[in-house]
């Protein structure tokens, strides 16, 4: 672990720096901080619409909020310096530095302002000495409120220093090639900020008219095909899916297809707008080649999804997500497909979502996003790894391993390219469920998990719908989902 030392404003600080200095302590890194005589920017505007906003949300991680508290630790392993200007006689001599940028700014108002006149997607970079060595890309979940903007923005700033920090202690940070220079915006905060404000509350209006009184609306489809499918061509073509239907008061997402006894069972995520909470039900292929009416086999107080069904020492099990009660459960079949108990509890006080299993050399490994209290479920990747199912889970140590929107929360179990696991990653670039990609997994031990770059799945005539969200296969059946 390192010692930190972070500078910041003596007046203008922000919450999500107290949330920073927390997060590294939770990692185990010895924190203090200094506060520079500099004025923080001014961002009057941006705090007038937070405080409206913190009426029915609460108070954002951009909200103003007390200095970090200051004290001396020692000696610093590394600076963080969320000024951007620290001067010599703050910083000891041949410690690194760490700085932050917001899609090319070195102040969190300034990138905003570039994202709300829709210049860029969100990007982070953080430099070392000057040299970029670490990028994020968060997922805005709610672009309509401007507090939630900032919440997903800066969660995803906290993530990428920590991680930075993680990979300075294990000596694996490394430079990495620069954006070219952004065109910076010609405008103040409400200027960008209304047009952009309008623009998003017309299109969720116009959406809600479309659907009508549903919420929101998934479809799962299925085909039986021989040969390649879409891991292999990339492409949704060939044999056209078929639609899972729904009886309009609920919707089916996240398909998983299992194998037992010459028979197909399909196991989706459903969700009752009754109840607005998601169960795990069940459909098996009938001899016509048809899946019939899924049923529940899976309930909990909390909402379930992403059921994702395997055999194990001859028994079959489920590691479905449920993030919503801070846990993840380990469910053996007592009778396959119907009864499910629960067998062990994986993990508690955490929000992993869309947990997906790999076994490698004897070990077993689990990759999914994590939210820190704030900002996405989507865009933060973390790997746990057990010596057993069962466990004891451990975090790895260079968790979270990446900040991004397109690569980072699984749409589906491992599929076996040779000898080469591929896991399908969500592209939430433009909206959740816009996207799938497969990315082949490089490496994965102790000392670090690298993946190769996301190979995007095409749109084809096979599935006529807007963006895929999860795609899984065994045999001839192969499943896929999207937002309707």
């Amino acid at each position: 672990m390192s010692s930190i030392l972070i500078i910041s404003h003596a007046d203008g600080s922000r919450r999500w720096q107290n949330e920073l200095l927390a997060r590294l302590k939770a990692a185990g890194h010895t924190v203090s901080s200094f506060r520079a005589p500099t004025p923080a920017p001014a961002a009057r505007t941006m705090d007038a619409i937070l405080a409206i906003e913190s009426c029915r949300f609460g108070r954002s991680l951009a909200s103003p909020s007390e200095p970090l508290p200051e004290g001396e630790s020692g000696p610093a392993d590394i600076v963080i310096d969320l000024t951007a200007n620290a001067t010599a006689s703050t910083i000891r001599p041949g410690v690194p530095v760490l700085t932050l940028e917001f899609c090319g700014h070195s102040t969190f108002p300034a990138g905003l302002v570039d994202i709300l006149a829709g210049k860029c997607l969100p990007e982070l970079a953080v430099r070392l000495d000057g040299a970029t060595i670490a990028r994020g890309r968060p997922v805005l979940w709610d672009r309509l409120w401007l507090s939630r903007s900032c919440d997903d923005l800066l969660a995803g700033a906290i993530s990428l220093l920590v991680q930075s920090v993680a990979r300075f202690a294990a000596g694996k940070l490394v430079p990495i090639t620069d954006l070219p220079a952004r065109i910076t915006t010609d405008g103040g905060f409400l200027r960008c900020y209304l047009p952009h404000f309008l623009r998003v509350l017309g299109s969720r209006t116009r959406q809600k008219f479309r659907l009508g009184r549903r919420p929101f609306y998934w479809q799962v489809a299925y085909r039986l095909i021989d040969g390649p499918g879409v891991a292999e061509t990339g492409s949704l073509d060939g044999t056209p899916f078929t639609v899972l239907a729904d009886d309009g008061h609920r919707f089916y997402a996240d398909p998983f297809v299992f194998e037992r006894d010459g028979r197909c069972y399909l196991f989706v995520e459903e969700f009752p707008y009754a109840t607005g909470r998601g169960v795990i039900s069940v459909a098996e292929l009938g001899d016509d080649g048809t899946f019939g009416i899924p049923r529940v086999v899976l309930e909990e107080p909390h909402h379930l999804s992403y059921p994702q069904v395997f055999d194990h020492a001859g028994e079959i099990f489920m590691i479905p997500e449920s993030n919503a009660a801070h846990e993840l459960v380990l469910y053996r079949a007592e009778r396959f497909p119907d009864r499910w108990t629960r067998d062990t509890v994986l993990m508690t006080g955490r929000q992993f979502n869309d947990a997906t299993l790999l076994e490698t050399d004897g070990r077993y490994w689990l990759l999914g996003t994590e939210k820190f209290g704030y900002g996405s479920a989507s865009d933060t990747m973390a790997v746990y790894s057990a010596p057993s199912l069962r466990g004891p889970w451990v975090a790895h140590a260079l968790n979270p391993i990446a900040v991004d929107h397109s690569r980072t929360r699984p749409g589906g179990a491992f599929i076996r390219q040779g000898d080469t696991p591929v896991l399908p990653v969500q592209n939430g670039s433009n909206a959740y469920g816009g996207g799938l990609g497969l990315m082949r997994l490089e490496q994965l031990d102790d000392s670090d998990v690298r993946f190769g770059a996301p190979r995007p799945i095409n749109s084809g005539p096979a599935w006529a719908r807007s963006g895929i969200h999860t795609l899984n296969r065994t045999g001839r059946v192969e499943v896929v989902d999207s937002a309707g």
